[in-house]
């Protein structure tokens, strides 16, 4: 039997062209990374998860996950842990979201590992060190509230469509001020103790004619944490009123930091 024998330098180039082939396979076409499927969405005061009906059906329409959060308003600790509670059922990571009050709840429930990223809709985003109502006062908005003896707060009803919902017809407002939901005044008074935009990719929403939140205080809550931001015509319910340019957003994100 007759064997070839096959020189040093041959073998040499036929691993060196196997190898750089092996790399170029990899690197030619890599693999697209599948977007974040899951979406949690966390409302603010006065209102509750079903104004984020709008939003729901389209992310679901596009083929997300998307669980609700019912905080019960009552501590900022008890509605972080409501937060924690659905993203822990969640498969896999999560695209966080919150608008208003919900801001706050994010940031502080945020470093969960389970979050991926953040979007602010119209929504505070403190620093460690500062609530919600300590910003506020340094860049006040102009919401008339009405602080009940036992500590809870309301938008005054007579004022609820144009300090609150402008953008929406009237019936609707009229509606939403009746059904709103007083939070414990204690939440707007609690620090911030980690704030996850820090160390968690954001992107934000301005509303700009909020009379909730100021429009300049959305704009230092995105400059300072670097987010992607937008403004966007509309009230303080822009999540309602702009539900497209809110999903919009929201997969934006999902698809930025896809798995």
């Amino acid at each position: 039997m007759n064997i070839a024998i096959v020189p040093k330098c041959a073998i040499a180039a036929i691993t060196s062209a196997t190898i750089s082939a092996v790399l170029l396979a990899f690197t030619a076409s890599p693999a697209s990374a599948a977007p974040i499927n899951n979406i949690v969405l966390v409302h603010g005061q006065f209102a509750d998860a079903s104004g984020w009906r709008p939003v729901y059906d389209i992310l679901t329409k596009d083929g997300y996950n998307v669980t609700m959060v019912q905080e019960p308003l009552t501590s900022l600790s008890e509605d972080v842990a409501a937060t924690v509670r659905v993203l822990a059922r969640q498969p896999g990571q999560s695209i966080l979201v919150g608008h208003s009050y919900g801001g706050a709840v994010i940031t502080q429930a945020g470093t969960d590992p389970h979050v991926a990223g953040l979007v602010y809709i119209a929504a505070h985003a403190p620093d460690e060190g500062e609530s919600t109502a300590s910003n506020k006062n340094k860049i006040p908005g102009k919401i008339r509230t009405i602080t009940t003896p036992d500590g809870f707060v309301f938008v005054d009803p007579a004022h609820f469509h144009e300090d609150f919902a402008a953008d929406l017809p009237a019936d609707q407002a009229e509606f939403m001020a009746r059904s709103q939901i007083p939070a414990s005044a204690k939440v707007n008074t609690t620090l911030i103790t980690n704030p996850a935009w820090r160390v968690k990719p954001s992107w934000y929403m301005v509303a700009k004619q909020d009379r909730a939140i100021n429009p300049d205080l959305e704009r230092m809550y995105a400059a300072r944490a670097h987010s992607h931001t937008v403004e966007v015509d509309g009230a303080h319910t822009i999540y309602i009123s702009k539900p497209n340019e809110v999903a919009a957003m929201i997969e934006d994100a999902a698809k930025s930091l896809g798995n």
